[in-house]
């Protein structure tokens, strides 16, 4: 079968070459058409978009870029139209791919999957009603989703497991490195290892690295090691740490999170990965008008957390310093209480073993693949 999937950054890059290394196991004959990334290219097909073309983040870089957005859309409706897919399979990145999926339900029979939920559970709810209109079968892999998704807006989903679990898992069980190792190979030093996870846009790298950097810089026994998002060049990192001795390193962060002993995360799919490495964090995530901010956290926002740890958890797990939150100050406090040999350090540890019990152990991609071949073969 022929199969078009739409993704808009590098994490969803990872999980949908994931997901179609799956399909060919269940779909001998799986041909891949898509909006993607180099690992999804590593899979086979054609690769027609890269997403470092399409992720624009905040009203204004959206509005400069809006031409080329427009122009991406138009011409990714008009590949999907010509090419005939089975299915397309679009994973998170709603602000494009619910556009995409309106198109086809109005104008094709082609029917849409979603593989990872947009998170509308925490802002613009209202999007379920386009959801459940548009797209044919949601494949969910957050277990809160289904209360959401089933009890609250009586929509069926599949909850398939989750594939930052499985992927964690599968790299722990195969990496071998020493940590000495580890740090010969980048140039770091033998002092204990606080990573830096500032995001994968330069608009969060923007915002949070320099707080970032300057809480850690006051624990003087460690060294500061920068993720480097794999979309970013290294020279936007280097603007901001030209007064800190901070490393950077690409490509490599669960390699980096494998010798932490602590870690600053940006909320996201980095804050589940830290805590699935038995990392103890904390969140940080600086936003425009913090005041605001927190009011509509405390009125409209739908949600009580930002982090998915947290999230699942169903409790505060790691502390999330957002808004009027993101200080400094703050950020360094909550740093040295989940230092070694401080309580709330162990406390952590025991929660995040909690949080895996609630994820599961199934393999996520195998499992959506698996379905959508039968689901797509049963409607032949």
């Amino acid at each position: 079968m022929k199969y078009y999937l739409i993704v808009g950054e590098a994490s969803g890059d990872l999980h949908a070459s994931r997901l179609m290394q799956s399909l060919r196991k269940f779909d001998e004959a799986a041909e891949f058409r898509f909006f993607g990334g180099d690992l999804m290219q590593n899979v086979g097909g054609t690769c027609v978009r890269h997403y470092k073309k399409l992720a624009y983040m905040g009203f204004v870089p959206v509005l400069l870029h809006l031409p080329t957005i427009m122009k991406n859309m138009k011409f990714c409706k008009e590949d999907i139209v010509k090419w005939k897919p089975d299915v397309v399979i679009l994973v998170d990145y709603p602000g494009f791919n619910l556009k995409i999926a309106k198109f086809l339900h109005k104008n094709t029979k082609i029917p849409v999957y979603y593989y990872i939920s947009p998170k509308i559970w925490a802002w613009k709810e209202w999007r379920i009603r386009a959801i459940k209109r548009d797209v044919k079968e949601m494949f969910s892999i957050l277990p809160f989703e289904i209360g959401f998704y089933e009890r609250k807006h009586n929509y069926k989903i599949h909850y398939v497991g989750n594939p930052t679990a499985e992927e964690v898992t599968t790299f722990k069980s195969q990496y071998t490195e020493t940590k000495e190792d580890f740090c010969s190979r980048n140039g770091l030093n033998d002092k204990p290892i606080i990573a830096i996870l500032a995001g994968s846009r330069k608009q969060e790298i923007k915002d949070n690295l320099p707080s970032m950097l300057e809480a850690a810089s006051r624990f003087e026994d460690y060294q500061m090691v920068i993720a480097g998002a794999p979309s970013i060049d290294i020279a936007y990192y280097e603007r901001f740490i030209s007064k800190y001795d901070a490393k950077i390193i690409k490509n490599s962060t669960y390699e980096l999170l494998s010798h932490a002993t602590t870690a600053l995360v940006t909320s996201g799919t980095a804050t589940l990965e830290t805590a699935l490495f038995n990392v103890p964090q904390v969140v940080c995530y600086e936003t425009p008008l913090p005041n605001l901010i927190r009011f509509a956290f405390k009125h409209i926002i739908k949600v009580r957390f930002i982090s998915l740890v947290n999230l699942i958890a169903d409790k505060e797990v790691v502390q999330e310093l957002l808004a009027d939150r993101f200080k400094i100050k703050n950020i360094a406090n909550e740093l040295y209480r989940i230092l070694p040999e401080q309580p709330y350090r162990e406390t952590m540890l025991a929660e995040y073993e909690q949080m895996k019990e609630k994820l599961g152990d199934h393999i996520a991609p195998d499992n959506a693949a698996n379905l959508m071949v039968y689901l797509l073969t049963r409607k032949q």
